[in-house]
Formats: C-alpha cells, structure tokens, sequence
C-alpha cells in the first residue's frame, strides 16, 4: 500500500488526510471515502486517549482487495484547521461531501466506482451523504455504501437506548457506588438532554467540561429515516450482537426503510469498537479490547462486498 498526503477544503477550512493507493494498480481504480465515528478523531480514527484505528485498519484492507481509500482529521484534530468544538454535525456533513468531490478528482482514482465507508456517527453521516448525492453529478455518485454501527432512528432515541445498555452493564462496585450516592443514569441523561436541547451555544459547560453542544443538538435530532428512504443504491450494513452504543435491531429498521439492494449482518460478540467481546459486554473492558485488531471477519465481509460491487465501472 502507497500513502499520500492530501489536502482540501471543506466548507472554507482546510482538511488534511491521506489517500492510501493498491500497491499494484493498473490505471484509475476503485476508492472508498472513509469517515470515522464520533469525537475529535483524526484520520485513523484515534483520539488522544483512544487509539482506535479502525480507518487506518479499514484503508489496509481495501487497499490489499485492489481498491483506494481516503481518510482524514476532523475539524480542529491533527494537521486539520478548524475548531472541533464549534464545528455541527452538518458541519461533518459538509466536510463530507467535500471529501468526496476531492477523492473522485484525483487521477488515481475511477469516478465511477466510488463507495462511501462509515462508522457509528460516520455511518449517519454515509447515509446522509449519499441520499444528497444520488441525483447529483456522477463523477460524484457513490456505487454503494457500507455502514457500519449505523442506527435507524432519531438520535434522541439512540442515544436513550444507549444509556440503557451502558446502566445496565457497568460494574457491580460502580452500581453501587451510584445507587449511594443516589445517581440515576437514566433520569440523569433525560435532563442532560433536555439542557441541551434547549441550549442555544455552540459550546456548553457540563459535568465540568466543555462539549460540543451544537453538535449534540443536531446528534439529537437527527432522523436516519429520510435518507435511508431515498438509498437506491447497494447497501452493506454491520452492527456487532455486543454493541452497547447502537441497537443491533436497528438493521431490520434500516433493512425495511432502504429501496435498494441492502444487505445485513450481525456479527456475533462485535462491539462497538469492531472488535469481539466473548464476556458480557461492557464499557470497561474498551481498552483491553483494542490492543487487538480490527475483527477480520469484518474486515473480510467489508472488502469482499466492495469487491463485488466495484468489480466493473457502471454505465
């Protein structure tokens, strides 16, 4: 695999990333954008404190099935301007978008073979994405989209279900330690919600910290439904049985809205993080889990789908 910087602007900020080429290739291949999950993630998908690395793992892979990928730092993360806590989901989107059109220009790269790769937030963002650009230019259309940990209901409600989970899995001593101190995680988030919500800042101060509050806001209100509805083109969706940030029941959700071709799969004791978790599943054992790999069986499942699907240039 070859790896080049590349630069380009995104809604009047310049984002930086790296377009990663098959070690062989003949003429103009296939490229997938890749866009990562949520907060300040730079272009393999790492944060300071959580080493991630699942689109610099994803780019690895695709390039080893013949195809190119580009991935690059959020807003305000790594060699990328910007001001990541001011920077909105439909900021994202945006900077999205942006990728795409600098992608599909390079001359590496077919136009007409071009796929969009999202994870957990970058999945809503995929969906969004390509539902926008179905009717747009075609050196611009994707041929398919892969989601992986992509919800299919409103944010609000996701992220409900995600409290939930989270409760209902902690520790015994930490449930312990909330039950003395008289914490409710659930009516806890409800109001953290509702602050938010009404919150009109960019920015807000909350459990001592500062956090992107237009961000969330838009997280919140986000309803995957409309553009899951107008994606006529192939579909890959993945979610792991063990993922405690999106509701693995959500692919029949998402299965029952798309028109196109769409193809699910619950990978068994997947996590959130894309990789196993043969316990019960926890937020705890995150750090443990991600001295491992990607899980390749996912990495095999995404790249044969790809394969298939760029394996001719469309009409």
């Amino acid at each position: 695999m070859a790896e080049l910087d590349l630069t380009f602007s995104g809604g009047g900020v310049r984002l930086a990333g790296t377009l990663a080429l098959p070690a062989a290739a003949d003429g103009p291949v296939p490229a997938a954008l890749v866009l990562p999950g949520s907060g300040p993630i730079d272009r393999d998908a790492d944060m300071k404190r959580l080493r991630l690395g699942i689109s610099r793992e994803l780019a690895g892979a695709l390039a080893a099935a013949g195809i190119a990928s580009l991935r690059y730092d959020k807003r305000g993360v790594g060699a990328s301007g910007g001001d990541f806590l001011h920077t909105g989901l439909s900021d994202n989107l945006a900077d999205g978008r942006a990728a795409l059109a600098a992608l599909a220009a390079r001359p590496e790269v077919d136009p007409a073979r071009l796929l969009v790769v999202g994870h957990s937030e970058g999945a809503l963002l995929a969906m969004a994405l390509v539902a926008g650009l179905t009717a747009g230019p075609v050196e611009a259309t994707p041929a398919g989209v892969v989601l992986l940990s992509p919800a299919a209901v409103p944010g609000k409600e996701m992220l409900a279900w995600q409290t939930r989970q989270v409760a209902a899995t902690l520790p015994w001593p930490v449930k312990a330690l909330l039950r003395l101190l008289r914490i409710d995680l659930v009516r806890k988030q409800r109001a953290n919600v509702a602050r938010l919500e009404a919150s009109t800042a960019d920015v807000l101060r909350m459990g001592g910290r500062r956090i992107n509050a237009r961000w969330h806001r838009e997280l919140l209100a986000f309803d995957p439904a409309p553009a899951l509805a107008r994606l006529t083109l192939p579909v890959l969706a993945v979610t792991g049985s063990k993922d405690l940030q999106v509701d693995p029941g959500d692919l029949q959700t998402l299965a029952q809205l798309v028109p196109g071709p769409v193809e699910t799969h619950v990978i068994a004791d997947l996590t959130h993080l894309l990789r196993r978790d043969a316990q019960v599943a926890s937020l705890s054992h995150y750090r443990k889990l991600l001295r491992r790999p990607v899980d390749a069986e996912l990495l095999r499942l995404v790249t044969a789908w790809a394969e298939r699907v760029t394996a001719a240039p469309r009409p």
